[in-house]
């Protein structure tokens, strides 16, 4: 388990157990869900502490109230959910987990449209009830009253949490927001689209073989590269027949997610939620991302809802699934804690 030095906890829940240490033997299956002909989502389901003797993934673990919890993970742009590994490894110990590949991402497919919020916000739901961790009103007519989900997402995959957990908040136990989320890209860049996504652009030097990519890969933290960060990175590119690397995400799925990115509002989404909700801070040189969250704090609160529970990590960059994987999971593990000691949000007062 890495250290803890850099990291610091404001308003925090209640205690929990510290993360579990990684289950290095785990082997997670990978499944697809269908949403329409053509449009099919992928998923790692890592399973949990609870599986039958078949081996069989069930939907149990700890507990919210008297539903059973689970946990989502929601990569970033241009990953895949084989990113969130070194968090998966630790959170199945206690918690049924499963993380996926958005549209356009990773095994999933890429139509040419559809990269809505709503869309986005359907795969995951659609992940969800695929992998049996709720069932949805159009899966049995009324939702499960006994089963909800977590919903953790990195970047990009902030946003496309809490729109998912906008839509279908009686299935949602708490929403965690990994480096991303509370902030308005496009207010704050500026950028159009186009102009952003030509920043990300990676420099020719990284991109002229799979060896130079990969060494680019572990020079940013080599303490924390292994076997695994070696797999998730490589699943992230293509190695064409001139030894190049290109992007596995294919340039349209790009450009729609990033459009869909500067669409996010986060104070029009984010004000709404009546989850518990944490944030997980990167470094933060200017403090630009702790002073957009302390605007949607006061926006919350302006309208009656719970704070949202800060976590920083002043030491590490954006990648922290990677960086960081006990710090995440253990603040998965204490949203968790805090939800099931809170009222239920997804009934009647």
């Amino acid at each position: 388990m890495e250290s803890m030095a850099g990291s610091s906890r404001v308003a925090a829940g209640p205690s929990a157990p510290e993360a579990p240490a990684p289950d290095l033997d785990a082997t997670p299956d990978g499944f697809v869900v269908e949403i329409a002909p053509g449009e099919r989502i992928h998923f790692l389901d890592w399973g949990g502490p609870a599986e039958d003797a078949g081996g069989e993934r069930q939907p149990t673990g700890p507990q919210v109230g008297d539903r059973r919890v689970s946990v989502l993970l929601i990569h970033g742009l241009g990953g895949t959910a084989w990113a969130w590994t070194a968090v998966a490894r630790r959170l199945r110990r206690g918690i049924r987990t499963v993380a996926m590949d958005l549209r356009g991402h990773g095994l999933s497919d890429a139509p040419t449209d559809s990269y809505t919020p709503d869309a986005l916000a359907g795969d995951v739901l659609a992940v969800a009830e695929g992998a049996g961790l709720v069932s949805l009103p159009a899966v049995v007519g009324e939702p499960d009253e006994t089963a909800r989900v977590v919903l953790v997402g990195h970047g990009y995959g902030a946003m496309v949490a809490a729109w998912t957990a906008a839509s279908n908040v009686a299935q949602c136990a708490g929403l965690v927001l990994v480096d991303g989320g509370w902030q308005d890209v496009a207010a704050e860049t500026g950028l159009t689209p186009t102009e952003w996504l030509r920043d990300l652009a990676e420099p020719p030097e990284v991109l002229r073989s799979m060896a130079a990519y990969l060494a680019d890969r572990r020079d940013w933290d080599p303490s924390s590269w292994n076997a695994d960060e070696e797999y998730a990175a490589r699943v992230a590119v293509v190695e064409v027949p001139a030894g190049k690397v290109v992007s596995a995400v294919r340039p349209h799925a790009l450009e729609r997610s990033v459009e869909a990115l500067f669409a996010y509002v986060p104070e029009a989404v984010l004000v709404a939620l009546d989850v518990p909700i944490v944030a997980v801070v990167a470094a933060d040189d200017d403090n630009r991302k702790v002073a957009a969250l302390a605007s949607v704090q006061a926006a919350r609160q302006a309208a009656g809802r719970p704070p949202i529970e800060l976590v920083r990590c002043l030491d590490a960059g954006h990648s922290l699934p990677r960086y960081r994987p006990a710090t995440l999971a253990g603040a998965i593990l204490r949203l968790v804690a805090a939800a099931s000691t809170a009222a239920d949000p997804g009934r009647p007062a």
